[in-house]
């Protein structure tokens, strides 16, 4: 089996760093990824310029371009025979809304869209605490290897978010909904500019789905699925404009 990984945060960042060393006893691992970081460029692609991709270490590749870009440039040229595209670990969920934000999440729906299995997968970060990247490995290992034998169907792909417990141990796993209530948007002034101030951890909950799941304790596992398989319609068959 072969997994390419990619993510948001960089190529440097820990997160990828815990998930390479997750699954490569697994199978073969090709890391494409980000030079910088790109978080919350949900799914930007880049179609006017030229994309530098340079090979860092053996198996491992920086782009300067976005997180679905890095996963075309993948599937299409250095590793079209991969089982698997993995995204993350990113640092902070990817939760309800965020999936059309985060371009962690958009570069596994990239990669469903070339017909490719996957998923994305996040860090819940509770305020005011660090991450523990080690207790992050431990929980993702397991996960992973559940996740990874569960069938998934023509484009589907699968979202995961790990808890933050103040504790280290096991923590369950739910397979859950889509929370589909906004995120809270607000705005301080500052020096005449308008900066984000809304508190992510204060966002609201829909019972049982994943925000929910996950700020909750548990590891939350959503199976999203491409809705893009309808048949087009003829406009004459759907009568005049009004």
């Amino acid at each position: 089996m072969k997994f390419l990984l990619t993510n948001d945060d960089g190529i440097d960042a820990p997160g990828l760093e815990v998930l390479e060393r997750t699954v490569r006893e697994w199978g073969d691992v090709v890391v494409v990824a980000p030079a910088e970081v790109q978080s919350g460029v949900g799914h930007k692609l880049t179609t006017d310029r030229p994309i530098t991709v340079e090979r860092t270490d053996d198996g491992w590749y920086s782009v300067q371009a976005s997180p679905a870009d890095c996963v075309r440039i993948a599937l299409t040229e250095i590793a079209p025979d991969a089982s698997w595209v993995l995204s993350g670990v990113n640092r902070g969920a990817n939760l309800g809304a965020d999936i059309y934000t985060s371009g962690t999440v958009a570069a596994a729906r990239e990669a469903a869209l070339l017909g490719c299995r996957s998923l994305a997968i996040s860090q819940y970060v509770a305020k005011g605490r660090p991450v523990d990247w080690e207790v992050t490995h431990r929980r993702a290992a397991p996960v992973l290897k559940r996740i990874l034998a569960a069938e998934l169907a023509k484009g589907e792909f699968w979202n995961v978010n790990l808890p933050h417990p103040p504790a280290d141990g096991a923590v369950d796993l739910a397979f859950c909904a889509l929370d589909t209530e906004p995120l809270g948007v607000a705005y301080r002034r500052e020096e005449g500019a308008f900066v984000y101030d809304a508190v992510y951890q204060e966002r609201p909950r829909q019972p049982g789905r994943d925000v929910d799941v996950c700020l909750g304790g548990r590891v939350a596992v959503t199976k999203l699925v491409l809705d893009i398989a309808g048949e087009a319609v003829n406009p004459s068959e759907e009568g005049p404009l009004p």
